[in-house]
């Protein structure tokens, strides 16, 4: 019994054929979620975080986990040499290598409070 040579080929091309239209179904769905980067649990995540946890997903890696300092300056005492005014804004606006808005400006008050009770 001789086998024809072009099944396997054809075999291959309609699984190809049907495994790229199910990705692209499958993308289809997730569309919206990646268009948004996941904004939306992010938003309603940073909504309900303490300062410290916005800390620990923003600023730990420059500032240190005991807030000695690294890339970033050490935090401990800074509410002795700066108002909390002045924290905030640079919490807000960043500068000389510390990038801005990490922190959203619903949660900037209560950060920079934090932050100069660092000690």
């Amino acid at each position: 019994m001789k086998r024809n040579p072009l099944i396997p080929f054809l075999l291959i091309a309609i699984l190809g054929i049907g495994l790229t239209f199910f990705l692209s179904m499958k993308g289809l769905k997730d569309e919206e979620k990646i268009a948004s980067g996941g904004k939306e649990q992010k938003q309603e995540e940073t909504a309900n975080a303490t300062p410290e946890e916005l800390y620990k997903q923003n600023c730990i890696s420059c500032h240190g986990e005991n807030y000695e300092g690294g890339a970033g300056p050490a935090l401990k005492g800074v509410g002795d040499k700066l108002e909390v005014a002045d924290i905030k804004k640079k919490i807000q606006e960043g500068g000389n290598g510390m990038p801005g808005g990490l922190i959203p400006n619903e949660k900037l008050d209560e950060m920079a409070e934090w932050v100069s009770k660092i000690k």
